[in-house]
C-alpha cells in the first residue's frame, strides 16, 4: 500500500496519556454538562437520594445518572442500554462520570423515579438563559405538533375502529364457513387437510372476536371513548395525510435565538384550548411583564384571545374561515362595518343593521343585527339567499378587531412564526428517528420531552456563546 497515508501497527506498544482528563479538550460540551449539573442543588429540584442511605448497599449520586442522561440526549443515545454500553467504551462518558459504570435498569429508573426534578431542570436551564440576557425580545411562537408514542396504531381503539374490525372478522368467518362447505364436497384426503387448515382459521377469528368484546366493555367506561393498550395515555390525532397515535406537544420559542422557553407534552389532538396556557407559561419562564404571541389559526379561540387579553399578553393569530360567503362569491362579514358610537352595522349597499336580539351560543353572548331593507336591496342575491342578512357580534368583539388590527399591521408576523417555531420540531424529530418517545404514560413522555428540549437549548446557547463563555456564565 504504498504512496496512501498508513496506519501504526496494531501490535506496536503506545504510550498512553496518564490522565484521562488529556483525552477531552476545553472546548468539549462534555466540560459544559458537568459544570452545569455540579452547579445544581438537585435536593432543592427534588432529586431522590441526594442523601445517602446509613445502611444498605451504596448508591450512584443522582448527579452521576443525570449527567449520563444529559450527555445521552445531547448525543441522540436516548436507550438506558445504550447508554450503559457508551460508559463502558465512551471516553468522553469516562470522563464525566468518573468510570462508573450503573447497569440500564439503574439508569432507566433514575428517568421514571426522578421526572419531575428532570423536568426541573430543563426549567433551571431557561432561568440561567433569562439571566444571560438571552431574551431581550419579548416574542414568542407557539405552535404544537404530533410524536409518535411507542403504542402501534392496531392496539388503539375508536368506537368506529373497533366496529370496523369486529365486521372485517365477522365477513371473514363467513367467508371461511361457506370455504368449509365447499371442502367436504372435495374427496376426503384433501377435504380433510382443507377442513382443519379452515377451522384452526375461524378458531383463531373467534378468539380475536372475544378479545374485542372485551375492549368494547373496556371501551363505554373511558370518557374519551378511546383506548390504547401498549401505552394507556397515548391518543390517536390527526395529522397531514394520515393519522398517528401518539401525543401533542405544545412548545413557546423565543424569535431571537429560537430556544424553547416553554413546553408541555398533552394528549389533546387540538391547539384550540393551548393558547393562554403556553403564553403564561412563556411569560414566567422569561420573566417579563408584556409578552406577544404569534401563532397559527389552529389556536384561534375567542376565550383564548379574551383571556391573553386580560392577562396582558398581545396575541397574534389569524381568524378561521369558518364562513362559505365569501367562497359562494356573496359578502363576507368583513364586508359589513361595526359603528361602536351607534351600536350598529353599515352593510355595502349603504343600509343600517340595527341590533335586534341576544343569544347565548356555545358559551358565548351574541347580538344579532339585521335590516329591515334586505327584500328591496338590489344587491340581495350578492349578499344573502335567506330573507335577510343577519350578522353576530361577540359581546367582546372589539378585542378580536384589535387583533386583527394589529395583524394588518405587521403582515410579516407569520413568515416569523413559521421561521421560528417550525425549525425546533424538525430538529428533535430528526434526533429521536422514526420511532419518537420510548417511555409510555403522560408522565414519563414528558420527562423524555423534557430532556430533549433541555439538550436542544444546551446545543443552541453553545452555538450562540461559545464553550469557554457558557462555562463562565454556569459558574458566575
Amino acid at each position: 500500500m504504498k504512496r496512501f497515508i498508513e496506519g501504526e501497527c496494531r501490535t506496536q506498544t503506545t504510550l498512553l496519556p496518564e490522565s484521562i482528563d488529556d483525552y477531552i479538550t476545553d472546548t468539549n460540551p462534555v466540560r459544559i454538562v458537568d459544570v452545569f449539573v455540579d452547579e445544581l442543588d438537585l435536593c432543592k429540584l427534588g432529586f431522590d437520594g441526594v442523601e445517602p442511605a446509613i445502611t444498605g448497599r451504596p448508591s450512584y449520586h443522582p448527579a452521576i445518572l443525570l449527567k449520563i442522561y444529559i450527555y445521552g440526549y445531547l448525543n441522540r443515545i436516548q436507550s438506558s442500554r445504550r447508554l450503559e454500553k457508551e460508559t463502558q467504551r465512551n471516553v468522553e462518558l469516562m470522563w464525566l462520570v468518573g468510570r462508573l459504570t450503573p447497569d440500564f435498569k439503574t439508569i432507566a429508573n433514575f428517568r421514571k423515579d426522578n421526572g419531575k426534578a428532570i423536568r426541573s431542570v430543563c426549567r433551571q436551564f431557561i432561568v440561567l438563559c433569562q439571566r444571560l440576557g438571552l431574551f431581550s425580545d419579548a416574542l414568542v411562537a407557539i405552535d404544537g405538533s404530533k410524536f409518535k408514542a411507542v403504542n402501534n396504531r392496531d392496539r388503539n381503539f375508536t368506537s368506529a375502529k373497533l366496529q370496523r374490525r369486529m365486521e372485517e372478522i365477522e365477513s371473514s368467518i363467513n367467508r371461511y364457513l361457506t370455504a368449509l362447505d365447499t371442502a367436504d364436497r372435495q374427496e376426503p384426503s384433501v377435504a380433510k387437510a382443507k377442513t382443519e387448515r379452515l377451522q384452526d382459521k375461524i378458531t383463531a377469528l373467534k378468539e380475536q372476536m372475544k378479545a374485542l368484546k372485551d375492549i368494547e366493555v373496556q371501551l363505554n367506561q373511558t370518557a374519551d371513548k378511546q383506548i390504547s393498550l401498549t401505552d394507556p395515555d397515548a391518543r390517536s390525532m390527526k395529522t397531514r395525510g394520515t393519522g398517528i397515535v401518539g401525543y401533542n406537544v405544545q412548545t413557546a420559542v423565543d424569535t431571537q435565538h429560537h430556544l424553547i422557553v416553554a413546553h408541555e407534552v398533552t394528549n389533546v389532538g387540538i391547539d384550540r384550548d393551548q393558547l393562554t396556557s403556553m403564553a403564561k407559561q412563556a411569560r414566567t419562564a422569561m420573566n417579563v411583564q408584556n409578552l406577544t404571541v404569534i401563532a397559527d389559526r389552529g389556536y384561534f379561540k375567542s376565550e383564548e384571545i379574551l383571556a391573553c387579553h386580560e392577562t396582558g399578553i398581545t396575541a397574534l393569530v389569524p381568524k378561521c374561515k369558518t364562513s362559505g360567503a365569501k367562497a359562494a362569491g356573496r359578502f363576507d362579514k368583513a364586508d359589513f362595518i361595526y359603528d361602536a358610537e351607534n351600536n350598529e352595522y353599515r352593510c355595502p349597499a349603504g343600509q343600517t343593521l340595527i341590533w335586534r336580539s341576544s343569544r347565548i351560543e356555545n358559551g358565548l353572548n351574541l347580538h344579532r343585527y339585521w335590516s329591515s331593507c334586505c327584500q328591496q336591496c338590489d344587491i340581495k342575491a350578492q349578499c344573502t339567499p335567506g330573507t335577510e342578512r343577519r350578522v353576530a357580534r361577540w359581546e367582546h368583539e372589539d378585542v378580536l378587531e384589535t387583533m386583527q388590527t394589529r395583524l394588518d399591521q405587521a403582515p410579516e408576523s407569520m413568515r416569523i412564526r413559521r421561521q421560528t417555531v417550525e425549525h425546533p420540531f424538525g430538529t428533535l424529530k430528526a434526533w429521536m428517528g422514526t420511532t419518537h418517545f420510548l417511555t409510555k404514560e403522560l408522565k414519563n413522555v414528558s420527562t423524555e420531552m423534557s430532556l430533549h428540549v433541555l439538550a436542544y437549548n444546551m446545543k443552541r446557547v453553545m452555538n450562540i456563546l461559545g464553550a469557554p463563555a457558557m462555562i463562565e456564565a454556569i459558574r458566575a
